[in-house]
Parts: structure tokens; C-alpha cells; sequence
């Protein structure tokens, strides 16, 4: 099952504070021991493979991140694109000053508006270490689009969380989700997804489970539904290149789909060259080269697809971190 979360986050970039912890497996140097611990949310299952893939632009995007102080920061976003309207988006980010670790600072306020004043926003709170809430809202204009809240809580070997997306309490409509996650082993996780919806027509729910395996240096990773099924697997090849492939498949449709995806890094070039080909014949890549010491980072990006004969480009700068 996709991530509903996913839908609901704002463009502008999160300060270095707001970073997910990484979930790969701890590997104690001295002892060469695997420590089990927190598998991170089920939403970042596949997130070691997915974050290898490029992420395509279409026309020029112009970005400018600007701090104003050390909690809060704004951004400018400007797409002028050939397919779609060109737009401006006005981003802004408040990271609080409640320390739950080193690398995490709440609350958090994050909000973006366009020129037609379409809103993304998002509240997100640590209450403690272990308990973490988040509160979603997208308008289109002046109408409502989604109302999401989700709380999580992460013990030391699991992690559960529920949600809700667009629920109304007097009609008994809304989506509902509930996930686990859980460490069997250093390596190994087992966990599950349980989503209802209930609106208009008949309810409906699905069971999609879960299990990843992985290691300092691979992630195997696949959930299984009665729609169908995704698998994933990374690889870090060496410390320049990481590989990944997914399959998805779609049982009700019967279609299936295999993609591979690769990432170099140059860290002396300032350099990271991420690219795709599908089983749709599709070629895509980004090229991200940072313009040091200036605080630029321009962005290249290009798409092929073979069978349908089109072609898309793109170029980005953006400004600040």
C-alpha cells in the first residue's frame, strides 16, 4: 500500500533538524555485531531504494531557501514549465526549540502557498522521544482538499502509528490507517498495514503485510496486498555508487511494472548523478553539481521514452540549503 503521508509534504526543503533518523541496521565497528533496534515507520520501507531514483523536473524551477534566523526560514519557488501553468510558491518553516535528541527540534510549522492560494501546511510535535504527532492540511483555493492527523509512537524494537484522512465524524465517513512495524531480528522486520475507508458507496479495508531485510550494505524489501504486491531492492555497491530495483505489481489490473535505478556520488566533484530505465522504456536521469563555495546547486534533468517518441527537460538552481 502507498504512503498516504507522502501526498501531504510541502517542497520547501526541511532544515538538517527535521531528518528521519536512518534506519539502517547499527554496526559496531569493534565487535562486528549487528544491534537490533527501532525499524523506523512503516512508510520508509522502501525509502533506501526509492531515495536512489531521480526526481524529474519539466521545464525551469528557480528556488531561493533564505534563513532569517536559526528557527525560522523562507523560500521562493518559481516553475516555469511548457505542460502545465507557470506558478510561484511562497514556503516558510519554524523549527521550535524543545530538544528530544541532538538531531531533533520540535514543534515544527511548515506551510506553502502558490499564486492561486492553494495551501500545503503541516504541524508536527515530539511530545516525548518515543511519541510523535503530525497534522496535515491542503486547500485548493478556497476549498478544503484534506485534513489528515497521524500519531506514532516508537519503542525501542517496534513502531506503530495511526491515522485519519478527511474524517467526518457526523456522517461516519473518512479513511482510516493503522501501521505496525516490528524488529525480529538485527536484520529482519515484520510489520503489516490495516486502512479503511468508508464514505459514500460500500466500506471497504485492506491488509497489505510487510518485511524487509537488510544490512549495512543491502535492504530487501516487499509488502504483499489483495491488490498486489511491491518489492524492493538497494544495494550500495561501493561508496560511490548505490543500485536499486523495484517491481510493482497491480493484481486487479494484471499489469506489472520493473524499474532499476542507480546513484553516483562524487563528493570531490560535489557531484551525484542519479538515473532510471523502466520496463515502460522510459529513460530518465538528474544530474545535482553543487557550484562550491557558492551556496548554488544547479540542477539537470532529462526523460525518453522510446515506445511513445517523447522527450522531456529540465533545469533548476536553487539558492541556500
Amino acid at each position: 500500500m502507498g504512503s498516504v503521508m507522502g501526498t501531504a509534504s510541502a517542497s520547501t526543503t526541511l532544515p538538517p533538524t527535521l531528518e528521519m533518523q536512518d534506519n539502517e541496521v547499527d554496526n559496531d565497528k569493534d565487535t562486528n555485531v549487528y544491534v537490533k533496534r527501532n525499524p523506523g515507520n512503516f512508510e520508509e520501507l522502501h525509502k533506501k531504494c526509492k531515495d536512489v531514483y531521480p526526481n524529474i523536473m519539466d521545464g525551469i524551477t528557480f528556488l531561493l531557501n533564505r534563513p532569517l534566523s536559526n528557527h525560522f526560514q523562507v523560500s521562493h519557488k518559481l516553475m516555469l514549465q511548457q505542460a502545465n501553468p507557470s506558478s510561484y510558491h511562497f514556503g516558510a518553516t519554524y523549527v521550535g526549540t524543545k530538544q528530544n535528541s541532538p538531531s531533533e527540534s520540535y514543534p515544527v510549522l511548515l506551510g506553502e502557498m502558490d499564486g492561486s492560494g492553494s495551501l500545503n501546511a503541516q504541524i508536527i510535535h515530539g511530545w516525548t522521544s518515543k511519541l510523535k504527532s503530525k497534522f496535515v492540511v491542503q486547500t485548493r483555493k478556497e476549498n478544503f482538499a484534506m485534513v489528515q492527523s497521524e500519531l506514532e509512537y516508537r519503542g525501542d524494537e517496534f513502531t506503530t502509528s495511526m491515522a485519519t484522512v478527511n474524517p467526518d465524524i457526523l456522517n461516519g465517513t473518512g479513511l482510516f490507517l493503522c501501521h505496525y512495524l516490528q524488529s525480529i531480528t538485527p536484520q529482519l522486520s515484520l510489520g503489516g498495514e490495516l486502512l479503511y475507508s468508508r464514505g459514500a458507496g460500500p466500506e471497504s479495508s485492506v491488509i497489505t503485510l510487510a518485511a524487509r531485510y537488510a544490512n549495512v550494505s543491502d535492504s530487501l524489501a516487499a509488502n504483499f496486498g489483495t491488490g498486489g504486491f511491491n518489492v524492493t531492492y538497494w544495494r550500495r555497491a561501493n561508496a560511490n555508487l548505490q543500485l536499486g530495483i523495484e517491481l510493482e505489481t497491480n493484481l486487479k489490473q494484471s499489469e506489472s511494472a520493473v524499474s532499476l535505478g542507480y546513484q553516483v556520488d562524487l563528493p570531490r566533484a560535489d557531484l551525484v548523478f542519479r538515473g532510471t530505465v523502466d520496463s515502460n522504456w522510459t529513460l530518465a536521469a538528474v544530474l545535482e553539481k553543487r557550484l562550491a563555495p557558492l551556496p548554488f546547486t544547479m540542477l539537470m534533468s532529462g526523460t525518453l521514452n522510446h515506445e511513445r517518441n517523447a522527450c522531456r527537460v529540465g533545469m533548476g538552481l536553487i539558492i541556500g540549503s
